[in-house]
């Protein structure tokens, strides 16, 4: 199972998210979690088909993280995050605080 993670954070602190993503939070998540990327938008802009997007566009930051299934995600994501002090300290340091997120997503798929 794959979750894949999208979040719009504002444009005013993306330069400096993209640093504390880089720096800090990346490889806390790397070194605790199945992480198959973690990135962020870059030049061209998004190519979208079909549909008009609501305001906020596309997502900027996307990253993946594989699971066995939701039981270990679950559990896992309880001790990464929920009850984690190192996480909450790394957390504490996102430019702009909760507030720089507009928009979070997780989705679940699998392969097929």
């Amino acid at each position: 199972m794959y979750e894949i993670r999208n979040y719009h954070i504002k444009p005013e602190v993306f330069p400096d998210y993209i640093n504390w993503a880089k720096n800090i939070a990346s490889p806390y998540l790397k070194a605790n979690l199945d992480v198959l990327g973690f990135w962020v938008n870059s030049e061209p802009a998004p190519d979208v088909g079909g549909e008009v997007l609501d305001p906020l566009g596309s997502s900027n930051v996307t990253w993946i993280i594989r699971w066995q299934d939701m039981t270990q995600r679950k559990q896992k994501f309880a001790e990464v995050f929920t009850n984690s002090a190192e996480w909450n300290h790394i957390f504490s340091q996102v430019p702009g605080g909760n507030d720089s997120y507009l928009r979070r997503e997780a989705k679940f798929t699998e392969n097929v």
